[in-house]
């Protein structure tokens, strides 16, 4: 008798299990991005954020000044020895300073509406820094320590830069803060509530001392509000109002719209 041929092939179970290996890769890919994008926020808190404030604080330890203030009459506010120079109702630091005008911030190479000095100030952080002797993070490149370069998430390169500046105490308009502040612009929203939520403990854009630029300061223990924008808006779209957040129009290749975030110092 003829010997009957066997057929070759895969059962069910072989399959089954082929399937769920090549789930599980795809899945850990996914994570992977993920994971990678938030070991990046994490490393421009630690190398950049972080850096920037402690330049800060060593600034005021080494000369008993901030950034821009002056040594022989200090008056513990950014560039507050140019305050004196500019027309304002009070002359010295002190007293009711609600409806003074600012001293101007103090930037390095400003770019933009947000990095733009004030007034007529210098920009001259890195001078400032340099004179008082502070190493500064190495940011983007030598002579742009102010800056640091990423990927947002649709891998588009994107670009932090930090200014300083002092704000009238109890300006509830401009979403600022009062007192000396971080400026951080250039901000993808998930990279800024990843921030906020390490600064503060939640992502709140209103209350803590790392909020949003532009949303409104809260007054009799007002609830918190979200980011007014998100990773679904492209970089020239317009956001929603603030308090909102509405889904915006992109395509993968687009690049993110970026955010202002005040960062609120200890001096």
């Amino acid at each position: 008798m003829p010997r009957r041929s066997r057929q070759s092939g895969f059962t069910l179970v072989e399959l089954s299990v082929v399937l769920a290996v090549i789930g599980l890769i795809i899945g850990a890919m996914a994570i992977g991005k993920d994971v990678q994008r938030n070991a990046e926020y994490t490393k421009i808190k630690n190398k950049f954020i972080d850096q920037w404030e402690q330049a800060y604080n060593q600034h005021y330890q080494r000369t008993g000044v901030v950034v821009g203030d002056s040594q022989t009459a200090p008056r513990l506010m950014v560039n507050g020895a140019n305050y004196g120079s500019l027309a304002v109702t009070t002359p010295l630091s002190g007293g009711d300073m609600t409806a003074v005008r600012p001293p101007p911030r103090v930037c390095d190479k400003a770019e933009g509406a947000f990095m733009s000095p004030r007034g007529t100030a210098v920009v001259d952080l890195r001078d400032q820094m340099t004179r008082a002797g502070v190493r500064m993070p190495p940011g983007r490149a030598e002579g742009y320590e102010d800056r640091y370069v990423y990927l947002d998430s649709n891998g588009n390169p994107q670009e932090v830069q930090v200014c300083f500046q002092w704000n009238n105490p109890g300006v509830a308009n401009n979403g600022e803060g009062s007192g000396n502040v971080m400026i951080i612009s250039g901000l993808t929203p998930d990279l800024a509530r990843y921030l906020d939520q390490m600064v503060d403990g939640k992502p709140d854009a209103r209350e803590g001392r790392f909020r949003q630029q532009g949303v409104d300061n809260g007054t009799w223990n007002e609830p918190g509000v979200q980011w007014n924008t998100n990773n679904t808006f492209e970089y020239s779209e317009a956001s929603s109002a603030w308090g909102t957040v509405a889904n915006g129009f992109k395509r993968d290749e687009d690049q993110v719209k970026t955010v202002v975030a005040v960062y609120k110092m200890n001096q």
